[in-house]
């Protein structure tokens, strides 16, 4: 009988350790499976308020650097003997490069990790961008050497954005994403207008060359203290072999490309978001010309610089607006699609109120409005990107953003074409209203919030 009841004993407690290490496996594979979903590494309040200001600085100088060429362009032409077609080259040279590593960038960001992508790529065209001066001591040639080194400018650009909405997708919670989205998005407005002044108190004091070797030293300068204090400098060495498995798309993952690429709401955000950006370069390359044909006395430094001081501001709102909305419980995609209304709808009316007033403060009063209020698409469809596909949310931003940046310079050509045939600058900005509207209509009659990058029934958030 003891027998028995030691046996039975036994076979109890067997059963209970075996019923306990079952449970600890579920749960093990419960916690791995919320590891790689990123559910518990989102920043914490004070690391996100760290990672935003870091990296709004990082876009800022993003922009410094960018627009290093376009402000000494004037001088280095004058230096050099080029003409007009030869700087438009130099010019256009950065944006070929810039298309060509959205994609990559993107999805090279969602397999080893946004920040590595960012830090490692800044290390390279911060460099790029102080040694330029230099390379016109090596040769002769020095279009095509200019001309390269802007190449690879864009080459090593075209991947910042990509990452920052692979690294915001894993690391910062939803309700937040807008407003750090927004804040870190303003670091272009920021860089616009410090190389704006900055650069042009250089060009006045020292030349040309000393705007490339400001921008491009305060860049590394910035990756040295993000290295030092926020990124293992370990973890950004990367074995080639690592490397190449995060460029491949064959490998197989838990990310069902073909069932994401199937879904509308993808298509939606990619075709706003390709709109939004069309829209933008149109406005980036002709504002300046319209302000100075349509009132020749007016100021420059006016209209370059009072609509990029509105955008910041209007940034700002936006992202605290946004993820006030969703914390009081409103659906978010109820919120993105209010914010978009806002960011390609009302700014389209201000768009067309350019073209029909003779006044040029009432001129310069809509084109803030319109580019400041531009800026909500950040808290729109920028988001909505984290929101469908979390785990490749680098990949589709970049996808959206090359056939933004091809169809910017589509835009920007029909918009000079438009100008020649019809002689009104009016034609212009119902190209930038049209544009817009139909990448606001796709995103709202399909636009969605749920995930699609996971096999699991969706859930509306």
């Amino acid at each position: 009988m003891a027998l028995s009841v030691s046996e039975n004993g036994a076979q109890v407690c067997g059963a209970d350790l075996h019923s306990l290490h079952h449970l600890k496996q579920q749960l093990k594979t419960t916690e791995e499976g919320m590891k790689k979903d990123g559910a518990d590494s989102y920043w914490s309040r004070p690391e996100s308020r760290i990672w935003t200001v870091a990296l709004l600085l990082g876009t800022c100088l993003l922009y410094c650097t960018r627009v290093a060429l376009p402000i000494s362009v004037a001088a280095m032409s004058a230096h050099f003997d080029w003409d007009k077609r030869q700087s438009g080259i130099v010019l256009s040279s950065f944006f070929w490069g810039y298309c060509l590593t959205q994609i990559v960038g993107g999805h090279l960001s969602d397999r080893i990790g946004g920040e590595k992508v960012i830090l490692l790529s800044a290390s390279v065209w911060g460099s790029i961008t102080a040694i330029t001066p230099l390379l016109t001591y090596v040769g002769s040639a020095h279009l095509v050497l200019i001309a390269f080194s802007r190449f690879l400018m864009g080459l090593l650009q075209g991947v910042y954005f990509p990452a920052l909405a692979s690294l915001f997708s894993r690391k910062v919670r939803e309700n937040e994403r807008a407003f750090t989205y927004s804040t870190v998005g303003t670091g272009s407005q920021f860089g616009t207008l410090v190389m704006g002044a900055a650069g042009s108190l250089l060009l006045d004091w020292y030349g040309w060359k000393s705007v490339f070797y400001f921008s491009g030293t305060l860049t590394l300068l910035w990756v040295y203290c993000m290295r030092k204090y926020l990124v293992n400098g370990k973890e950004l060495i990367i074995p080639l072999e690592d490397l190449a498995k995060g460029l491949s798309l064959s490998k197989q993952t838990k990310v069902p490309w073909k069932q994401i690429f199937k879904k509308a709401p993808v298509w939606a955000v990619i075709t706003a978001q390709l709109c939004a950006a069309g829209s933008f370069f149109t406005l980036l390359s002709w504002l300046p010309t319209f302000f100075k044909e349509t009132f020749p006395d007016s100021k420059g430094w006016v209209f370059n610089v009072v609509p990029w001081l509105v955008a910041i501001p209007t940034s700002l709102f936006s992202g605290f607006l946004s993820d006030q909305f969703i914390n009081q419980g409103y659906k978010a995609i109820t919120v993105r699609k209010f914010m978009q209304v806002v960011g390609s709808g009302v700014s389209s009316l201000f768009a067309l109120c350019i073209g029909h007033t003779n006044s040029f403060c009432r001129a310069v009063v809509f084109a803030s409005a319109c580019v400041g209020l531009q800026t909500f698409n950040h808290s729109g469809i920028s988001v909505n990107i984290q929101d469908l596909a979390p785990s490749c949310a680098g990949l589709l931003f970049g996808v959206a953003n090359t056939g933004g940046a091809l169809l910017g310079v589509v835009c920007v050509y029909l918009a000079g074409h438009l100008i020649e045939i019809t002689g009104s600058w009016v034609s212009v900005f119902n190209l930038v209203a049209a544009v817009n509207a139909f990448g606001l209509c796709t995103f709202l009659i399909f636009g969605k919030a749920h995930r699609v990058d996971t096999d699991s029934a969706f859930v509306e958030l």
